[in-house]
């Protein structure tokens, strides 16, 4: 072995042992469920120093107006759609169009010495990239704001180290699942007075190419666990960003080719399929025989119509649902009220966990309407809270969601609007495209179809019916249309008791009595389960090790022992 390579192994050796305490951190966090990350999601330069946060937007709008070169194989042209939600302008940022045959061919040739390596060195390699990409969180920060329209402090928080942490805990599962196949055993047994010994030696096979569909309102969050469950457990990856949301994930694609070839790897283990709103590409990905993993985030109609037609290959879905929350007794009205608000409120309801029904026992109905549309007037009231509560309203397609449950509700006889939607003045960007919440009454129980659908935008229905009759409406909803988060509000621990069997049954993430400073809807990796692969909202869970362990299979040989 000459020089060179010594030197490369010794660096991959160092990468390892370095990373090595993370990955022991995290799991130990996804065995105990404990609150861990290896990261910081404050943007404060008391931790990170002075000069990130300005180098970090620098390095944004340096990007603005250029082509995004990746280096990658079979590039045809370039595409470019994004508009800044903020400012409601062009990034003209081009990125490379790669024929897609070219980048799962590219995949398959870089996929043998991917394939060979240690599986802990591919762990460490996937930790280094997500160390770089914490290290760039500053420049996504400002490139997740202004293709998915989230607050700054939204961008830097929940599409940084939030999602990277999601990220690192589908790596503890894979180090978990990986680690417990014995790589060899020897084997002894008496067959009819002859004693029989073997040597069997156990190989993990990655299962192929894995292909990542993204959304466009959180680009990195789904995007991250299924990068880098797929990577560690040796197979390559091309990722297919969303065409109004494609910087966030150009940036993560840069930063992978640059690991991987730093540490002596093919860097189309990770590419890009860029595509257009008029001419898609993933399809044509999912088709590719070649493509054996397929994690898709995005709307229910296209999840739905994977699941239905993928066949022989693994399928990870994440839609959406009608997320509901029960509230049969207060211990404190005003603060149950602000927990909805603020929910409610936060990225204009552009989340897979924000609440979307609001049911209310009869004698709590009034006052706690009332309520909520007061804490919600505080938030859309003052410029400075709701720019980084609410953000923007990432497209035009979440305004006609609004104006279409307008349309709804008007003249219908049982329901009333309390609070019309109203843009609020965004005090960095005058140009934002911003929406306050519309939020109804809904009086009569026959208006189910009214809210029987999720509706992705600002729009927030407060429910009046009793709590047993509501939970029962709630978990079928969730059982029928999908569910990731569910809350419950009740004082009588026997209710609570009652109801809890039938959130389970609908396999419904359920959260109870959350007040306070935490958001209800926040979601803490390495503690949380996102998802539960029961209900219509998604098949799988981030993370577990069933969303992990089938991207490898075992093949095993044996002969007779020496």
């Amino acid at each position: 072995m000459d020089g060179s390579a010594t030197t490369l192994d010794e660096r991959r050796g160092a990468l390892i042992a370095r990373h090595a305490p993370t990955l022991g951190a995290a799991i130990d966090a996804v065995q105990t469920r404990k609150s861990w990350s290896p990261y910081s999601d404050s943007p404060s330069t008391k931790i990170h120093g002075p000069d990130k946060p300005g180098a970090g937007k620098a390095a944004f709008e340096a990007r603005l107006g250029t082509t995004f070169d990746l280096g990658q194989p079979g590039v045809v042209g370039e595409v470019g759609e994004e508009v800044s939600p903020f400012t409601q302008k062009p990034l003209n940022i081009r990125y490379p169009k790669s024929d897609p045959d070219a980048l799962v061919g590219a995949a398959v040739a870089a996929m043998g010495d991917w394939r060979e390596a240690d599986f802990e060195l591919r762990i460490a390699m996937c930790l280094e990239i997500a160390a770089r990409l914490y290290d760039r969180n500053f420049e996504m920060a400002h490139a997740v704001m202004h293709v998915a329209g989230q607050s700054y402090t939204q961008a830097f928080s929940g599409s940084g180290p939030n999602a990277l942490d999601r990220g690192v805990e589908a790596l503890a599962y894979a180090a978990k699942a990986m680690r417990d196949v014995a790589p060899s055993a020897t084997y002894h047994r008496n067959f009819a007075g002859e004693t029989v010994a073997l040597e069997k030696t156990y190989v993990l096979v990655p299962r192929g190419v894995g292909l990542v569909v993204c959304c466009a309102s959180f680009p990195t969050w789904n995007a991250y666990p299924a990068m880098f469950a797929s990577l560690a457990t040796g197979n390559p990856v091309v990722v297919k960003p969303h065409p109004i949301a494609i910087l966030p994930m150009a940036i993560v694609v840069e930063t992978s080719r640059a690991v991987l070839t730093e540490f002596g790897f093919d860097p189309n283990l990770v590419t890009l399929a860029v595509d257009t709103l008029a001419e898609p590409v993933a399809q044509g990905l999912v088709d590719d025989p070649r493509v054996q993993i397929v994690d898709f985030t995005g709307s229910p109609r296209y999840g739905g119509h994977l699941e239905r037609t993928v066949t022989g290959k693994l399928l990870f879905t994440e839609t959406a649902g009608v997320n509901t929350v029960v509230i049969e007794s207060v211990a404190d009205l005003d603060a149950v009220a602000r927990a909805v608000a603020r929910s409610s409120s936060l990225f204009s309801a552009q989340m897979c966990t924000s609440p979307q029904v609001i049911y209310i026992a009869p004698d709590l109905f009034d006052p706690l309407s009332a309520a909520i549309v007061e804490q919600i007037d505080a938030i859309a009231n003052d410029p400075a809270m709701a720019s980084g509560i609410m953000g923007t309203i990432q497209g035009e397609v979440s305004l006609t969601v609004v104006a279409e449950a307008q349309s709804a509700v008007a003249d219908l006889p049982g329901v009333r609007t309390l609070r019309d939607p109203a843009p609020y003045a965004h005090p960095q960007f005058p140009d934002a495209r911003t929406m306050t919440p519309l939020v109804v009454a809904v009086e009569d129980g026959s208006h189910v179809d009214l809210y029987a659908e999720e509706r992705f935008g600002p729009v927030l229905f407060l429910v009046r019916k009793d709590a047993g009759e509501a939970v029962m409406e709630a978990t079928d909803l969730a059982r029928t249309k999908g569910s990731i988060s569910s809350y419950l509000y009740s004082t009588d621990e026997d209710f609570i008791d009652r109801a809890t069997p039938a959130y389970e049954a609908a396999g419904a993430n359920l959260s109870i009595n959350l007040t306070g400073a935490m958001w209800i809807n926040f979601a803490a990796a390495y503690s949380d389960y996102h998802v539960t692969g029961l209900n219509p909202a998604g098949n799988a869970c981030l993370a577990d090790l069933a969303f992990v362990a089938s991207r490898f299979r075992i093949v095993q040989r044996r002969r007779p022992a020496a």
